[in-house]
């Protein structure tokens, strides 16, 4: 039986890619391993799927940035790599797939020292510090974004597109009014702020309320920890996150608000759901997602709001301007080229684990 070991944690962005490649290959009879972080949000997504085992090893965060923690950390990667170390040489796959996240660097270098191929997926433009370190170590690399080769090596890069979750196409809208309690007579505004939450979403958020809720009726994904139990008006629900329907919330929905994080934003764009985008700045992050957003926006996909800009009212006015001119990006959605990139990645996967033999 070929064998493969998927890994990558730390948000939901570095595991939604592993969890619409794994059941392409339990039906094609791989068994299926799992190795990511003792607490992260992969390892309450990935249990839940039947026949993959799931393997917890230490990890160290990865920062661009001094902290104290820089000191202590290093020695968790070390710890985590010799976890991985054993874990593969016990396993014997034929090949590892990584999704990226700061687990997923001691998973890679384990796998090296195994001498057992890797395919790495990058979802942003710009390759994150996790696949930077771990790139040099890869059999081949997948990205999302075209423009991402400029920033590899031409002979490990492989444009396929961006891998969306079959599941997400089979959402039921009627289904979703049921969950929420909503009826068909307003539309619908999809808020997320990302697995984690974002907190000045959140707040923006709740101060605009009263004026969104005169026009929309609001799912409000909080993020852990992010519910303000406070808050109670007709036509506004919240959830730290939704796994189980997530689909059917998505196909009632006729507005989206979001971070820019690219698995989530090409899954929008695959349901052809008009996007206000509310990037992560670079004093936050390293500007992928300031990237993501920009190509979009040229590509006539969304509205952008940045950071430094939002506002309660800021929001209700970008909102309003979306829906109002949401027909204009359904049709600009609708008439790109889709790739298919599941069966691309899975032809990869498997030409990378024969050569392993």
């Amino acid at each position: 039986m070929r064998k493969i070991m998927f890994t990558g944690g730390g948000s939901a962005g570095h595991v939604t890619v592993n969890i619409a490649l794994i059941p392409r290959f339990l039906e094609e009879g791989w068994s299926v391993d799992y190795i990511g972080s003792e607490h992260g949000i992969e390892r309450e997504l990935v249990s839940s799927i039947a026949n993959v085992a799931y393997h917890p090893i230490a990890t160290g965060k990865l920062r661009r940035y001094m902290d104290w923690q820089n000191v202590k950390d290093p020695f968790k990667v070390m710890k985590g790599v010799l976890q991985a170390y054993r874990l593969i040489r016990r396993g014997k796959p034929s090949v590892i797939f990584s999704k990226g996240g700061f687990v997923s660097v001691p998973v890679v270098l384990a796998a090296w020292l195994n001498k057992v191929p890797v395919i790495i997926h990058e979802s942003d433009l710009t390759p994150g510090l996790a696949n930077v370190i771990s790139i040099p170590f890869a059999a081949g690399v997948c990205t999302t974004f075209p423009e991402t080769a400029e920033h590899l090596k031409r002979d490990k890069c492989h444009y396929v597109g961006a891998i969306i979750r079959e599941e997400i196409s089979r959402g039921d809208a009627e289904r979703g009014r049921a969950f929420c309690g909503f009826s068909e007579r307003k539309p619908v505004v999809l808020i997320m702020g990302g697995s984690l939450g974002a907190r000045s979403i959140n707040e923006s958020v709740r101060q605009a309320l009263p004026a969104l809720a005169r026009q929309f009726q609001i799912v409000h994904l909080c993020g852990k920890g992010g519910i303000d139990a406070s808050i109670s008006h007709p036509g506004y629900m919240q959830f730290e996150y939704i796994h189980e329907g997530l689909q059917d919330v998505l196909a009632m929905s006729d507005l989206v608000i979001s971070r820019a994080g690219s698995n989530s934003i090409f899954e929008f764009l695959s349901l052809s759901k008009p996007m206000l985008l509310i990037p992560l700045s670079k004093e936050q992050s390293r500007g992928d997602q300031l990237l993501n957003a920009r190509s979009f926006e040229k590509s006539g996909f969304c509205e952008v709001l940045y950071e430094e800009q939002l506002t309660g009212e800021a929001l209700v006015s970008a909102l309003k301007q979306l829906y109002d001119s949401r027909h204009y990006y359904i049709d600009n959605m609708r008439k790109r080229e889709a790739r298919d990139a599941l069966p691309a990645v899975y032809e990869l996967i498997s030409k990378a684990a024969k050569k392993s033999k």
